[in-house]
């Protein structure tokens, strides 16, 4: 599933991304959702947390709410570099405020110039990236369970119930596995790295092996990292 996240205060100018939005629905497979607002929310704040979903932000850069769309910007950047940026504005001289201020800008596209082609050509770009939907998929009598990938930081083995717990952006899960039949259902990003952890190394910005801890691009540190699986993790 793909959000698209529009945030613009004009009703008019809204209007207008609607229609190219809708327009894009119907030539893709995608599941699309999209939300709308006219500034800076709580409920926006939780949209750019989720690490769950893919998201592509078309924003105005000047709004008159409490925030700039470039002050929002820089919110999905402090944790998310993966999803779609792209600005309108109405006054091209912002063209190089933003591209110095955000990392990673898709598009900065002029109100007045050919909006709506602009964009859906964007979008159309934008969508025809392979997105990574892998999912972990486990069922029992109780509970079934799907999780992207992307979303899982670590899995590690529970001394006391004998349990596996998965522990990814938003949730904590207990299942019955072990290490060995829970490796065998992930992809490569995942390694063991501790006779009790797998780790998801696209998910580690540091591995220390000196004191036996990763650190996670959430900053969160786990002491459950042994030298005897470097090579599993390194490959070297």
């Amino acid at each position: 599933m793909i959000k698209i996240v529009i945030v613009e205060d004009d009703k008019n100018q809204q209007e207008i991304v609607k229609k190219v939005v809708d327009k894009i629905k119907f030539k893709t497979n995608e599941e699309i959702q999209t939300e709308f607002f006219t500034g800076y929310t709580k409920k926006l704040q939780n949209i750019i947390n989720d690490n769950t979903i893919h998201k592509i932000f078309i924003m105005d850069i000047e709004l008159e709410n409490n925030a700039s769309g470039i002050q929002i910007a820089k919110k999905i950047r402090e944790d998310d570099w993966d999803s779609a940026i792209i600005f309108i504005t109405s006054h091209d001289k912002m063209f190089e405020t933003v591209y110095r201020s955000i990392y990673q800008v898709f598009d900065f596209i002029e109100k007045y110039h050919d909006m709506s082609k602009r964009l859906e050509e964007d979008l159309n770009v934008i969508l025809r990236k392979k997105f990574d939907n892998k999912m972990f998929i486990y069922s029992n009598r109780l509970f079934d369970l799907k999780i992207y990938y992307r979303s899982i930081l670590y899995i590690y083995r529970e001394k006391d119930e004998r349990k596996l717990v998965i522990v990814t952006d938003t949730n904590v899960f207990k299942i019955g596995l072990t290490l060995n039949e829970m490796l065998k259902l992930l992809d490569n990003r995942f390694k063991q790295c501790h006779r009790s952890c797998i780790v998801n190394v696209e998910r580690v910005h540091k591995f220390n092996w000196n004191n036996g801890t990763f650190l996670l691009d959430n900053k969160e540190e786990i002491a459950l990292l042994s030298k005897k699986y470097r090579k599993e993790v390194t490959g070297k």
